[in-house]
């Protein structure tokens, strides 16, 4: 079934077998896992996709690419991915269901957005969104096999020696602060691996890249922040970090300085080699202009 339909996921067809939508001979079958049915023609119910819950917002997002089964989004910063219990609306979310009404195949059998992953509020940047079930699976197959290309820009606090290296850690909840990720013992958390390099030196700063071989929550924040060199305007790792201020009206700079530059895949479903970049914002070019005085 999963070769004759390739736009749904096999745990989508799983879940239409398991609601009695296969009928083979005129009789529903419920069990998944059966060889007896193999080569005999069979017919598959699919119902009607039903609406997201969250509600279609025309809020502009930049989209550097689109297709039938995915969308490349260049998320600004101050905007959530995903709504949640503190932000019910105004969300990428909410964004993509009003600018793809009408071209999503249903996630699971509800017309929504796939976000596979996720980058904070106050980092700006790319981001995948599959548009089907099938790119979905993919996608998500790819991140958790590290099969994804992610490069980050972070301008950080200090020179960082060596200018450049590898970070390799435990990363999962802080046992002191569980809003708060942080650098585990070798038994707890999940691994975690950090490639950074200085691209340049700056006034007691300095800009890096950060290539992720893998995908943690706060990953860049907590690696660089674990080295002894925290994001400028980090709220959660600075501890306790002096004001940076932007602008002609030295407005402070008030988010962690991190942005999601490069993005790169083989694409789920046609198998070409995707890649995409973005430029750093107009805050964090402002910002790097203050520090090189």
């Amino acid at each position: 079934m999963a070769a004759a339909l390739p736009d749904l996921s096999r745990a989508r067809l799983q879940a239409l077998i398991a609601d009695g939508g296969l009928v083979i001979g005129q009789q529903a079958v419920h069990d998944s896992a059966s060889k007896k049915y193999q080569g005999q023609s069979f017919a598959l119910t699919l119902p009607p996709v039903r609406p997201a819950q969250a509600i279609a917002q025309d809020i502009g997002v930049p989209i550097v690419y689109e297709d039938d089964h995915l969308i490349i989004v260049d998320k600004p910063a101050g905007l959530v991915v995903h709504p949640s219990a503190g932000h019910a609306d105004g969300t990428l979310v909410n964004a993509l269901l009003h600018h793809c009404k009408g071209s999503l195949s249903g996630i699971g059998g509800v017309e929504r957005p796939g976000i596979v992953h996720r980058i904070d509020k106050d980092t700006s940047g790319l981001l995948a969104v599959a548009k089907s079930d099938a790119a979905h699976e993919g996608l998500a197959k790819l991140f958790a096999a590290h099969d994804i290309y992610r490069r980050y820009f972070a301008i950080v606090k200090g020179i960082p020696a060596p200018p450049a290296g590898t970070i390799s850690s435990q990363i999962g909840r802080s046992p002191h602060d569980r809003k708060k990720m942080a650098v585990l013992s070798e038994s707890k958390g999940k691994r975690a691996v950090t490639h950074y390099k200085m691209e340049e030196a700056l006034n007691k700063c300095a800009l890096v890249s950060c290539t992720l071989e893998t995908g943690r929550t706060h990953q860049v924040r907590v690696h660089m922040a674990h080295i002894g060199h925290a994001l400028i305007g980090d709220p959660v790792y600075a501890n306790r970090q002096k004001a940076y201020r932007i602008g002609p009206n030295q407005s402070i700079f008030a988010r962690q300085a991190l942005h999601a530059a490069n993005l790169g895949f083989i694409h789920p479903i046609t198998g070409e080699k995707m890649s995409f970049s973005s430029n750093l914002p107009d805050d964090m070019q402002e910002l790097l202009t203050q520090l090189r005085v």
